[in-house]
């Protein structure tokens, strides 16, 4: 790591910083472009944008529209799982993460 830049390594373990493309992100989660942007519209994630106004989606983002397409996938409506998971992550910021062996 250079000495000029710091913080930037810090960027490899930064859950939210901006790294991946939006076809990237739809290859890595095998899902469509038009899926991310409908999450986008449902109020569920909002990927930063490049200079050049391209969409750019972070780890915790890409988790979010993974469990999106979980719950999709089980035949819950988009609204619905959108509002499931902001619930979820609302109910683990109350609680804390799990105990180290504790059942689910």
């Amino acid at each position: 790591m250079s000495q000029d830049r710091p913080g930037a390594g810090a960027k490899f373990d930064d859950e939210d910083y901006p790294a991946y493309t939006m076809g990237r992100a739809a290859e890595m989660l095998e899902v469509t472009q038009p899926f991310l942007r409908s999450l986008e519209d449902a109020g569920l994630i909002d990927p930063q944008r490049s200079a050049g106004g391209h969409r750019r989606y972070s780890r915790r983002q890409l988790r979010r529209a993974e469990r999106a397409r979980e719950l999709i996938d089980q035949g819950t409506p988009v609204a619905a799982a959108c509002r499931i998971i902001t619930l979820e992550d609302q109910l683990a910021e109350h609680t804390g993460p799990p105990e180290p062996g504790a059942q689910s």
